[in-house]
């Protein structure tokens, strides 16, 4: 994917997958729970794509979110503070940026994820074994399953089954968390 236009990678990963997956744009759709519109438009390259509805294609493909925003592999790869390409959230002041995918052979993601006091940021179950790590690196977060959200500080890690509803919602400005996400 090229840093400077992301839908485009976007589009390229969404159809990669959804053809490896052997998938009818309609099919795809339905078991995303969004319209075949906005699939078409993502597809396509003219979407506006929310880290909810990324996510739930994922699910839906039975893939690590990485793969539907995939970037080219480098051998030596930086990501400055600030760059990325960031995913906002449809519900809260939430951003993820994906810091590094899952090469071949490996199953986890490591994301950047930015959010602000508000809305909480309510977390579909993602595939099946899929457990999430945070370490806050900023602010206070509370985050987790459904019912056993625990409040991290700076410093603190929390690991969860996030193949669960889970949620994120920051306590203080400017909250930052690194989340590596690993699929079994």
């Amino acid at each position: 994917m090229n840093r400077t236009d992301p839908i485009s990678g976007i589009a390229e990963a969404l159809r990669r997958e959804r053809a490896r997956a052997g998938l009818s744009l309609t099919e795809l759709a339905r078991q995303a729970g969004i319209a075949k519109s906005t699939l078409s438009q993502l597809e396509s390259g003219s979407g506006n794509p929310s880290v909810e509805t990324l996510w739930a294609l994922a699910v839906a493909l039975g893939v690590p979110f990485s793969r539907v925003v995939e970037p080219e592999q480098q051998p030596v790869r930086v990501i400055r503070a600030g760059g990325g390409v960031p995913v906002p959230s449809d519900q809260a002041v939430f951003t993820g940026t994906i810091l590094s995918t899952c090469p071949p052979g490996a199953r986890r993601d490591i994301h950047l994820v930015t959010m602000e006091p508000g809305a909480d940021r309510q977390a579909d179950p993602h595939i099946p074994g899929t457990m999430e790590h945070n370490v806050v690196i900023a602010g206070r977060l509370r985050c987790g399953p459904v019912g056993e959200e625990i409040e991290l500080d700076v410093g603190d890690y929390a690991c969860y089954r996030a193949d669960l509803p889970h949620t994120y919602r920051a306590l203080e400005p400017n909250t930052a968390a690194v989340m590596v996400m690993e699929y079994r």
